[in-house]
């Protein structure tokens, strides 16, 4: 599956609230579709098959990308959910996304790729680049960036600075603390239920 870049409100009207998609809400509370209102109960799969949705929309990744991800998770020790979660949420674009740098992770993945961040005083272009503990995260010292980056902040896309990062809005300049932790992920995603879907191929 590539990129979704079609209409989002009708992916957030099935999946439910995704914040790294986008800000708007729906006027309708009932998923799309001519049967989206007299939907009849879904079956294990679906429900599992809906978990793993969440995922690939609000975080922008491709069916291959998530399962990469998920056999990643797997090697690690610990809750696979988990660290599936922390890899996703330690994304370059997703940090940029959670410091207000973006209103969305698409825009931030926008900002990544046309060369405005730089990573430890170096410009990466890799919306994909894992960040680590200690990364300082800044924008590049160009007009035309730090202006960008200025409009953005005054709409941010979510209220609140997760614990694990830090963020200074006049210079401009972000730091990676550490690790999320499992209550800042702003998705209401089962994680688990993704792990099981991938149970057969990971």
């Amino acid at each position: 599956m590539s990129r979704y870049r079609g209409p989002r409100l009708r992916i957030v009207r099935r999946l439910g609230d995704l914040p790294g998609l986008t800000r708007k809400s729906p006027k309708r509370a009932y998923p799309p579709g001519q049967h989206g209102q007299n939907r009849k109960k879904r079956s294990e799969y679906a429900v599992r098959l809906e978990e793993k949705q969440k995922l690939l929309f609000n975080y922008g990744l491709s069916e291959r990308q998530l399962l990469r991800y998920v056999r990643k998770a797997r090697r690690v020790t610990g809750s696979t959910g988990q660290v599936l979660l922390q890899l996703l949420e330690m994304r370059l674009d997703n940090i940029v996304f959670r410091m207000g740098m973006a209103p969305t992770i698409p825009s931030a993945r926008q900002l990544v790729s046309h060369g405005h961040i730089t990573v430890n005083g170096n410009s990466v272009n890799i919306p994909s680049y894992q960040c680590k503990p200690g990364d300082v995260i800044a924008v590049r010292e160009r007009e035309a960036s730090r202006r960008l980056v200025e409009t953005n902040l005054a709409n941010p896309g979510l209220a609140h600075m997760p614990s694990h990062l830090e963020f200074d809005k006049q210079k401009l300049v972000g730091k990676v603390n550490g690790i999320v932790e499992r209550e800042w992920v702003a998705l209401q995603v089962n994680e688990l239920l993704v792990v099981e879907y991938y149970s057969r191929q990971a």
